[in-house]
């Protein structure tokens, strides 16, 4: 038999093929995006809290908690959000918590005391919270299998741009041209809104729609806007099933909750401790300019991540994940046992872990979507998220404090100690999921 091909027929399935393309790039930048304001509020305020200071007069205490402000929000926001998506869709959430952002962001122009501060970046950071339990979630049932790692880890990159404009921002703002810290702080607003628009019009995840028994509808997206729609379903009969946080710690599910909660706390606490306060903690060792020293810091980040992007669906999540975080300790314990170190081996340390550490974490943006199922994939990230928050949390606080009590050695061996626990983990609990659909990736496990 001889089958007859219509022109007509060839170009309009390569007009659908080039549609699918622009949503799937549509769907990133939407995605990612909420990273990049993610990274914007926290190296904002950082770089912008002294001028706060100075006008409202802030304790040490209400200065750290000002700070981190934006990661208590996160610790709630997470789980909340999660659960919300899980519960009434991506679509919904996805719009709702950037629209909550949006709002805390406006405030900052009219804060007058340090506790009304607090609690607008406090809502920020709850609205960003969700931010990582939707968005991740919503692009991992969208992105076809071969380009998952990358899409997915692309938050990371967007993440650390975000970080490093807020700095260079603020900086400029604040020293060159003595701009009000409000507005600083304010200039979250602009990116926020830009990121709110680019969203209108996306559609439900089909797995979301199949997980509620809407099948004919979940069909009908899958082969509207993906390249290989059978896979962004999840096999089943059709009826709903329901998710609940109680499955993260099930036989089925706790090596997963376990291994991806451990492994993003044990890989931000340090960093945040460290680039946090980079520039004092590399002028303790001697490092007089101090601030050359953080950029190198946070720039050997970026690269890091990149380099994972450009690798992830190559050599898979694993080579990715376990043998950065063993390079990362081995740093910290040079760092901590030489005390006598020259200056130019303990920065060029401190660069290695940047860029090992970095590289590891951008795995942080792409495991939660991938190892959990449908029904609890925004509960499973956010839950993990309020985790790992608890480490930067941590990091950031205790560093100080750290330095001055126990020393730059000691620190940095504690700091070595919690690469080594992530690292342990990692090693006995981390999959490998490159290239296999979520409906594999997220099966039970049961050893």
């Amino acid at each position: 038999m001889t089958t007859t091909h219509n022109p007509g027929d060839v170009g309009e399935t390569e007009k659908t093929r080039t549609a699918k393309r622009r949503f799937l790039a549509k769907l990133t930048a939407a995605t990612v995006g909420g990273m990049f304001i993610d990274g914007y509020i926290l190296g904002i305020v950082g770089n912008a809290i002294g001028a706060v200071n100075d006008e409202l007069g802030m304790s040490l205490f209400m200065e750290g908690l000002t700070g981190a402000a934006a990661l208590i929000g996160i610790f709630f926001g997470g789980p909340l959000g999660g659960w919300l998506a899980d519960k009434l869709g991506r679509k919904p959430m996805f719009t709702l918590d950037l629209a909550l952002f949006i709002i805390g962001s406006v405030l900052q122009f009219f804060v007058d005391s340090a506790w009304q501060l607090f609690f607008v970046r406090l809502l920020m950071g709850v609205a960003i919270g969700a931010e990582y339990s939707v968005g991740w979630p919503l692009l991992a049932e969208f992105a076809p299998a071969r380009l998952r790692g990358r899409l997915m880890s692309l938050s990371e990159v967007f993440w650390y741009v975000g970080f490093m404009l807020a700095s260079a921002v603020a900086y400029v703002l604040v020293a060159v041209f003595s701009v009000d810290w409000r507005i600083v702080l304010g200039t979250s607003t602009v990116p926020a809104v830009i990121l709110f628009v680019v969203r209108f019009g996306l559609p439900e995840s089909p797995r979301w729609l199949m997980n509620q028994g809407r099948v004919e509808e979940a069909h009908r997206i899958a082969h509207t806007y993906l390249e290989e729609p059978e896979d962004a379903l999840d096999p089943g009969d059709g009826r709903p099933r329901r998710g609940a946080l109680g499955m993260l710690f099930s036989r089925d599910y706790w090596r997963a909750t376990t291994f991806i909660s451990v492994f993003w706390f044990c890989a931000v606490a340090p960093y945040f401790a460290i680039a946090t306060f980079a520039a004092s903690v590399l002028a303790d060792y001697g490092l007089g300019d101090g601030l050359v020293g953080a950029l190198g810091v946070n720039g050997l980040a970026l690269l890091g991540v990149l380099v994972s992007l450009l690798l992830i669906d190559r050599i898979g999540r694993r080579k990715l994940t376990i043998p950065q975080q063993w390079v990362a300790a081995v740093v910290l314990v040079v760092i901590g046992s030489w005390p006598g170190a020259p200056a130019g081996v303990v920065l060029v340390c401190f660069l290695v872990f940047a860029f090992a550490n970095a590289m590891c974490t951008a795995l942080t943006g792409v495991y939660p979507g991938e190892i959990f199922p449908t029904e609890i994939r925004g509960v499973g990230t956010g839950f993990a998220t309020a985790f790992s928050r608890i480490g930067a949390g941590v990091g950031t606080f205790l560093l100080p404090w750290s330095m001055h009590n126990l020393g730059a050695g000691p620190t940095m061996l504690i700091a070595a100690g919690v690469c080594v626990v992530g690292a342990v983990v990692s090693q006995v609990l981390a999959p490998e999921t490159m290239g296999r659909p979520l409906s594999e990736t997220s099966a039970p496990h049961r050893p």
